[in-house]
């Protein structure tokens, strides 16, 4: 185990990687089950189809760490074994480690856990059947759950025992026992768009849902894992789908924005809200409403949107360069059997767009924000400071789509293919932007940023448009950055110091280390701790604070460690302490866990 303070020494890795590749729709069911040995040993795990569990399995709570880390954990930490210090000398041991008894509550988390039905493959990481995922904290004690989400996706493909619906990057074929005229007009049906839900769990009154970035999202129960049932966004709200990343602010109110069909028939984004639970308990979805829709730089190519930006009193959307095509989505899908990843294409000369609303009253601000080409996927935070908006994002440069690298047999390949393809990538860098809320015509020409503390700049062009260059808060060759936290309670929307997030290099773990990092950033000093160990595969960090928290890193960071070559146990939710990134305790499972997105913790 390793734990390091740095400043400007980038201390990520990473797992992802490998060109875009074309599905193969000659014969889908010829070539049997779909499998690739990974020559590195147990990172393909992450990648595995795993069972649901029937019931909750209790983990086993330990810690570890060497001589310099354990003596001063003594008086915490209850040793299991010799107790000499002559003993300990040059060895790691094990140190029964304490659940923090102020610690109670579920982690929730969602990714795919399915990666092939039958003898068809998923061939995209955003395919597999979303898996819901529970570790339960109680009074010191850890139980570990998960259940497949009962999506129509799901249902349908396990009752057929085929892909049924068309996913992100794999396109479900007819069936085949159809006769030729069923299977020729089954592509005339249109559009049916998928409700897998593997990407994230958030809450909407009392309720909880399980989400992916369409029009649908699922009802789950947080304590058992059941699937309630589906919800269609557009029977309350004019949204063709929503993100996988709402703002929920602390009464209860939800946040979201999605494409729709604007004036004119053009494409446009809509900023929805759902308000908290009112006193009559009504389902607060039936009061769902557009708060503002911004314009699409493209009448009939909406960009993609993952997240955005939000604080007390504006809403932030970056338009990006990366396409969804309208209309090769309407008719290719349906005549030529295309996938999502087909309907992407890259604007090379839009660069970004930045638009800005004002919240409350829901009313654009005619400022026009412009900067050179990112894809962008999440918003680390968004404040307000002096008349200006900070933005801070994990971005990666250039107009080309991140996820062409994330084709699963991409992901399996040798370390040699996969580490040369991804320096063809785009680069990852975690950026400030300032964007000046008030423009005045005599300052054209001029950097309008006045904030001491950064050096983020933005010039008013004779155009009347906003140049903005960013300030780097995090970089380094090929280094990421990504899956950023916050304490989201106190500061989403604020000015703040601290930021956790997982570290990725060249997509993909480094061969001699073979691990993934856990990082926490200072955005003002750019200072780092770092966690790490060998064959270990974090997932997003999720900081929980104290109740008792008096300052903005009291508190632990959950992760859940993939660690299939490095002991008897394939995996465990790390506990870490949020101000040093040192290890509090690992809960350890007797079962692989795959890949996980996004999630949450949920206080009991």
């Amino acid at each position: 185990m390793q734990i390091s303070p740095s400043r400007n020494n980038p201390p990520l890795l990473g797992r992802e990687g490998g060109p875009k590749l074309s599905q193969n729709r000659a014969n889908p069911r010829s070539a049997g089950p779909f499998r690739v040995e990974h020559p590195a040993g147990g990172y393909k795990k992450l990648f595995e189809t795993v069972e649901e569990l029937s019931s909750p399995v209790t983990a086993h709570v330990t810690g570890w760490c060497g001589l310099p880390d354990l003596l001063p954990r003594l008086c915490s930490w209850e040793l299991v074994g010799h107790q000499s210090s002559e003993a300990l000398q040059g060895l790691e041991h094990r140190v029964r480690g304490r659940i923090p008894t102020w610690l109670r509550g579920s982690l929730l988390r969602c990714g795919p856990g399915l990666f092939e039905v039958g003898a068809e493959p998923f061939y995209h990481l955003f395919d597999g059947q979303a898996l819901l995922h529970k570790f339960d904290f109680k009074e010191g004690h850890v139980t570990y759950h998960r259940r497949f989400v009962r999506t129509d996706a799901y249902v349908r493909a396990m009752t057929e025992k085929r892909i049924v619906i068309t996913e992100f990057g794999t396109y479900a074929y007819p069936d085949p026992c159809k006769n030729i005229f069923s299977r020729f007009f089954s592509y005339f049906k249109g559009v049916e768009v998928t409700d897998n839900a593997l990407v994230n769990v958030y809450p909407v009154g009392e309720d909880y849902y399980a989400c992916t970035e369409t029009n649908f999202i699922t009802k789950i129960n947080p304590d058992t894992l059941e699937t309630i049932k589906q919800v269609d966004l557009c029977k309350y709200v004019s949204v063709n789908g929503a993100t996988a990343h709402p703002h929920v602010e602390n009464d209860g109110t939800v946040y979201n924005i999605g494409n729709c069909f604007g004036k004119n028939f053009a494409l446009a984004y809509n900023i929805i809200r759902i308000p908290p639970l009112q006193a009559d308990k009504e389902d607060p979805m039936n009061k769902s409403e557009v708060v503002v829709q911004f314009p699409c730089s493209d009448r009939f190519k909406p960009s993609y949107v993952h997240s955005f930006g939000l604080t007390s009193n504006y809403i932030v959307f970056v338009e990006t360069p990366v396409k969804i095509n309208l209309l090769k989505f309407l008719s290719s899908w349906s005549l030529w059997g295309a996938n999502y990843m087909d309907c992407f294409e890259s604007n090379e000369t839009m660069g970004v767009w930045l638009h800005v609303a004002e919240k409350k009253k829901g009313r654009l601000l005619n400022i026009k924000y412009r900067t050179s080409a990112f894809n962008l996927f999440h918003h680390i935070n968004t404040y307000e400071d002096n008349g200006f908006l900070i933005v801070d994002l994990c971005t990666w440069k250039g107009f080309e789509f991140v996820y062409n690298y994330l084709y699963l047999a991409n992901l399996r390949a040798n370390w040699d293919e996969v580490k040369r393809q991804a320096e063809k990538a785009p680069q990852p860098e975690a950026r400030r932007y300032v964007l000046p809320l008030h423009i005045d015509k005599a300052d054209t020409g001029k950097n309008l940023v006045t904030l001491p503390y950064t050096t983020a700049t933005a010039t008013l062009r004779s155009d009347e448009t906003i140049w903005l260059e960013p300030e780097v808060i995090f970089s380094g060759p090929r280094h990421a950055f990504e899956f950023p936290q916050i304490n989201y309670k106190k500061y989403s929307g604020k000015p703040y110091t601290y930021t956790y997030g997982l570290g990725l290099n060249h997509f993909v773990p480094d061969r001699v280390t073979i691990d993934e990092r856990l990082c926490k950033l200072n955005v003002k000093t750019k200072e780092t701790w770092v966690w790490q160990e060998p064959d270990s595969y974090p997932s997003e960090p999720i900081f929980v604070s104290h109740p008792d928290a008096l300052e903005e890193d009291d508190g632990v960071v959950l992760s859940i460690v993939i660690s299939p070559g490095a002991g008897p146990k394939p995996a465990y939710l790390l506990i870490l302490n949020a101000k040093d990134m040192s290890e509090v305790a690992r809960a350890e499972v007797e079962v692989n866990i795959p890949v996980t997105f996004h999630g949450l913790f949920k206080r009991a």
